[in-house]
C-alpha cells in the first residue's frame, strides 16, 4: 500500500502558499496607503519650510522676493532644496506674483488697519500690509522664460489625489503653500501659458510670457 503523506504535505504547503498570497494581496494596499500618508506629512512640512524661507527672505531683503527656490538657500533662508515628495522627478511647481494682473497683491492699508473678514494680512517692513488675492502656478523649468519672477511659494506638481484633505484641496497639485496665504480664502489661480490678457498687454508686462 503507497504512503500517502507526501500528497498530504504537498497540500498542506499549497494551502500555506495560498494564505500568504492572500496576505500579501491585503497587505500591499495598506502599506502603501501609509506611504503615501507619511508622505503627505512630508508635503505639509517642507511646503511649509518654503513659506517660512519666503519670509525670512523678505526680512532679509525688504520689498522682494526671490527669483528661483535656489536663491533661498543662497541667502540661508533655507537650511537645504527640498525635493516635492509626491513624484519621482522632485520638481516643484513654483507660486509667483502674477505682476501684470491688476490687484495681485494689495497694499494699501496702514500696519494694524483693521482687514476684511476673512482676508489674513501680512505685515511688511514698510508700515504697509499685504494680502495675496491672484497667484501664478508655473513649472521651476518655465522660469527662465518670465520675466522678473517673484516666487512667494510652492505647490506639488503630481495631479494624484490625496487621502486627506488640506484646506478642502484633494488632488496634491492643489495644496498650496505660499507667503500671504489665508486657509479660508483660495486666491485666483493663474496657471503658466494661461491666456489672462490681451496679448499686448502680456508683453508689455512680461507675465507668463516667453522671452523672444
Amino acid at each position: 500500500m503507497m504512503d500517502a503523506r507526501p500528497g498530504y504535505v504537498f497540500i498542506m504547503l499549497l494551502f500555506v502558499v495560498i494564505a500568504m498570497g492572500i496576505g500579501l494581496l491585503v497587505a500591499v494596499p495598506v502599506w502603501q496607503t501609509q506611504i503615501q500618508r507619511e508622505r503627505e506629512e512630508e508635503l505639509i512640512f517642507r511646503g511649509k519650510q518654503y513659506v517660512e524661507a519666503v519670509r525670512l527672505f523678505q526680512v532679509k531683503k525688504p520689498g522682494t522676493f526671490p527669483k528661483s527656490l535656489e536663491e533661498l538657500v543662497e541667502e540661508k533662508c533655507l537650511r537645504r532644496p527640498y525635493r516635492d515628495p509626491m513624484n519621482m522627478e522632485g520638481d516643484w511647481n513654483v507660486i509667483i506674483l502674477p505682476q501684470g494682473v491688476p490687484g495681485a497683491l494689495a497694499r494699501s492699508r496702514p500696519l494694524g488697519a483693521p482687514g476684511r473678514a476673512g482676508q489674513r494680512q501680512e505685515q511688511g517692513e514698510t508700515g504697509q500690509s499685504f494680502a495675496v488675492q491672484s497667484i501664478l502656478v508655473a513649472p521651476q523649468s518655465a522660469l527662465p522664460s518670465i520675466r522678473n519672477a517673484q516666487i512667494i511659494g510652492v505647490v506639488s506638481s503630481s495631479t494624484k489625489k490625496s487621502f486627506r484633505l488640506y484646506n478642502d484641496a484633494e488632488s496634491y497639485d492643489k495644496w498650496l503653500f505660499f507667503y500671504g496665504q489665508d486657509p479660508k480664502q483660495t486666491p485666483e489661480i493663474i496657471y503658466y501659458g494661461q491666456e489672462t490678457t490681451p496679448k499686448g498687454e502680456q508683453n508689455k508686462e512680461g507675465v507668463g510670457d516667453p522671452d523672444l
